[in-house]
């Protein structure tokens, strides 16, 4: 009897330990995409798939736009589609480290972009590379060594840049924070002053501000700033960085994450599309994709699916395509866009602007998070849709007609007009820099459900429950014997 007892209390004890664990571990849920949606991505990330060139996706004024080509990596990772290209794209970016993250190549040495060096922190982790030897860089040495330790300004925990005089302020913002802590979160673990100023960032509502500084100098917090302005965009991408952050036990980091959520559901437009701020304030398919991929990993699954159908209706198919039906799958920016291109096919001038929307739309319709992106396999829903499988876009089928700028992922100002540029802003892709080595393959799940919490405790909370209701079954049958 004393055998049992103890053996008893020991299994007691460990199953309580174990129900401890399980309940401390962040529960989001993230719920398989609709299999028309997820073919939808998968014939969006084929057609991108085509745009690349030698492992290259170019921009308006360079044969290679480097930040453009991550988001490609990023938008192939998500969907599983053309590991091939995904491949030759991830050596080219990793040979290319220092054309990304500093002006090396134009010849101003001591600069290094510190929301860059955060997202190709965040790719080779996210794609199972070694962070600590990408292209032969230790990026997540570089990230930590640009997070300010100092509480100056209230900088204590902020991704900068290493900046000199010719290149002049840190451009870094809340963008580059999001993939800061993501990068950090995945490749070992983050400090909790870089998660802390993150939230910072959000105001009382919810909602995060795009950039911490102010015409007088950086602000304590988003509602120190009576004048700030809240971003679709870069709420979407905090809420996916606290999430991780959250799963990585970061305090604080899973309400910021449900208040951002929250936010973020109450922007959207009733026919489930999302705008932007400043330049992009207008339904565009960018913000939508990010803001319906962020809904997603916060569980919110009816808004994150009329995110889907605003971005499905913008997406040019093979039966509804007219002039353009040759470019099916492409996601066009806005309902002007997609108009046009029905109407006059697709001008090579308007190409690069339906590859920056593309490549951050998908991430709406595949809704893999960025915390999940390569862990969890990708979504293979229907047969890619060439014809009727997606719904058929037409100008009138789509979201509310709003001009349309272009959504410019790479626009920031560069010291030449040749060079290509290390940093970018919200308004198109999301993962502005970052090589991905090949996701790993994963067996195809269909349309099993994945989560954000690991089974493990799960799992082994079964084992021991039954391990020890077998113990005592036998030890009973012994002493009555």
């Amino acid at each position: 009897m004393a055998l049992s007892r103890r053996l008893a209390t020991g299994l007691g004890a460990v199953a309580a330990t174990t129900l401890a664990a399980v309940a401390a571990a962040p529960l989001t849920v993230v719920a398989a995409p609709d299999p028309h949606h997820a073919a939808a991505a998968r014939a969006a990330a084929s057609w991108l798939a085509d745009e690349f060139t030698d492992g290259v996706l170019p921009g308006p004024f360079n044969p290679e736009d480097w930040g453009l080509t991550i988001d490609g990596i990023l938008a192939l990772a998500a969907t599983g589609v053309d590991p091939s290209t995904r491949q030759a794209a991830t050596a080219q970016v990793a040979a290319n480290v220092r054309a990304y993250n500093s002006y090396d190549h134009w010849g101003i040495e001591g600069f290094t972009d510190g929301g860059a060096t955060a997202k190709l922190l965040y790719v080779a982790s996210a794609s199972s590379a070694d962070p600590t030897d990408f292209g032969g860089y230790d990026l997540r040495a570089e990230t930590l060594s640009l997070i300010a330790g100092a509480d100056i300004d209230h900088q204590r925990g902020r991704i900068t840049s290493a900046t000199t005089p010719q290149t002049g302020p840190d451009p870094s913002n809340t963008f580059d924070q999001s993939f800061a802590v993501l990068g950090l979160t995945r490749s070992g673990g983050v400090p909790q002053d870089a998660v802390d100023f993150l939230i910072r960032q959000q105001c009382a509502v919810g909602g995060f501000r795009l950039y911490p500084d102010t015409a007088n100098g950086p602000s304590p917090s988003c509602d120190d700033q009576p004048d700030a302005t809240l971003d679709v965009d870069s709420t979407a991408m905090a809420v996916q960085a606290l999430l991780s952050a959250a799963e990585d036990g970061a305090a604080g980091a899973a309400g910021a994450a449900d208040a951002g959520a929250d936010w973020l559901a109450s922007q959207q437009h009733a026919d489930g599309s999302f705008g932007g701020s400043g330049p992009t304030t207008g339904t565009n398919s960018n913000s939508t994709g990010l803001a319906g991929q962020a809904l997603a990993a916060a569980g919110r699954d009816p808004e994150a699916n009329e995110a889907a159908v605003a971005l499905a209706a913008l997406q040019l198919t093979a039966a509804g395509g007219g002039a353009a039906a040759a470019e099916a799958g492409a996601i066009a920016y806005n309902t002007d866009g997609l108009t046009a291109a029905v109407a006059d096919g697709l001008a090579d001038n308007d190409r690069d602007q339906w590859r920056r929307a593309t490549a951050q739309a998908l991430l709406g319709l595949a809704q893999v998070p960025l915390g999940r992106l390569g862990l969890d396999p990708p979504p293979t829903g229907q047969p890619t849709p060439t014809g009727t499988a997606s719904p058929t876009a037409s100008p009138t089928a789509s979201p509310t007609a709003t001009g349309s700028p272009t959504p410019t992922g790479t626009a920031s100002p560069t010291p030449s007009a040749t060079g290509t540029v290390p940093s970018e802003t919200p308004s198109a892709s999301p993962t502005s820099s970052a090589p991905v080595t090949p996701t790993p393959t994963t067996s195809s799940l269909g349309g099993l459900p994945t989560t954000g919490a690991a089974i493990t405790s799960y799992v082994l909370l079964a084992v021991l429950l039954l391990g020890g209701g077998v113990g005592l079954l036998i030890l009973g049958r012994r002493r009555a014997n």
